[in-house]
């Protein structure tokens, strides 16, 4: 969902998670049905969004209405004049398709822990809008045990990218999985390392949560099954990090050179990544001699 509703494509100073939506992640749902597909997956992370999935839906073909059975506007602000669901021309051929979500964190859609006030401030949200935004999707739960007689509002992952999770279990039935085995799955990662003779890995940044299923960890159990050393990248390190020793991976490396702002650390990861992994040929090549 990044590719069409992430952070990344807004600038940090344009960012407003009241007008931000996931429309276009709906957009790519529909192309994908239009293209005959049977099994959907869905990551959902770094989202620019607050909006619950109510875009992905109204591009879907849901109507969401407001008291006087106009359309609410995109974006999770409008999710403040939400007064009823309407699904009767969402795209019936949904019926025939297994979705599946991949994600990573266990926020609820609401509360302390929610959607709003745990990821709002990076999106640019203001403590009046995370206020507003948690009270909008909470409005948007109720709607949905009211019209769908579904209770998705407080299920782990029901607050990923923005609320997106929620509407995927309640609109779609959809399973949330997480992320590194959902994607190892469909990748079958064991045939294609089965025979290596080491496995390179990476995440943004490596910490205490990395053992906890994250993507690195996954790739680790696999290559472990078959005897093959595993090298992670990150691009940062936290004190707490070595604990992934214990999940299967050999030797951890920052590509980081030294201190750096995180805009620098942005603006310079190709290069930094692509240095890094000269150096460690450098030195599979000396074992190598």
């Amino acid at each position: 969902m990044a590719s069409a509703s992430g952070i990344h494509l807004v600038p940090s100073e344009k960012r407003d998670p009241a007008i931000t939506t996931t429309f276009g992640t709906g957009e790519l749902m529909l192309t994908a049905l239009e293209k005959g597909i049977n099994r959907l997956i869905i990551g959902i992370g770094g989202s620019a969004t607050n909006d619950g999935g109510a875009g992905m839906l109204q591009a879907l073909g849901v109507k969401l209405l407001d008291d006087q059975g106009d359309r609410i506007p995109l974006g999770g602000g409008g999710l403040e004049r939400l007064a009823k669901i309407d699904v009767r021309d969402l795209d019936e051929r949904f019926n025939n398709v297994k979705v599946e979500v991949a994600c990573d964190v266990d926020n609820p859609l609401t509360g302390p822990q929610g959607a709003s006030v745990i990821y709002g401030p990076q999106k640019g949200a203001t403590e009046q809008q995370i206020r507003e935004l948690d009270q909008n999707l909470a409005q948007f739960a109720e709607l949905i045990r009211r019209d769908l007689g579904k209770d998705v509002e407080h299920i782990p992952g029901a607050g990923a990218a923005g609320g997106l999770g929620a509407a995927l279990l309640a609109f779609f039935n959809a399973e949330l999985k997480r992320g590194g085995e959902l994607v190892v799955d469909a990748v079958r990662l064991g045939d294609h390392v089965r025979d290596a003779d080491l496995v390179i890995t990476g995440e943004g940044g490596i910490n205490h949560q990395t053992i906890h299923g994250k993507t690195p960890i996954c790739v680790a159990k696999v290559a472990k099954e078959y005897g093959v050393p595993v090298i992670a990248l990150a691009g940062s390190l936290t004190n707490d990090y070595s604990n992934v020793y214990e999940g299967g991976i050999d030797a951890v490396f920052s590509i980081v050179p030294g201190p750096v702002t995180l805009e620098e650390a942005l603006e310079t990861g190709y290069e930094n990544i692509r240095k890094t992994a000269r150096n460690l040929g450098a030195v599979i090549n000396l074992q190598l001699k």
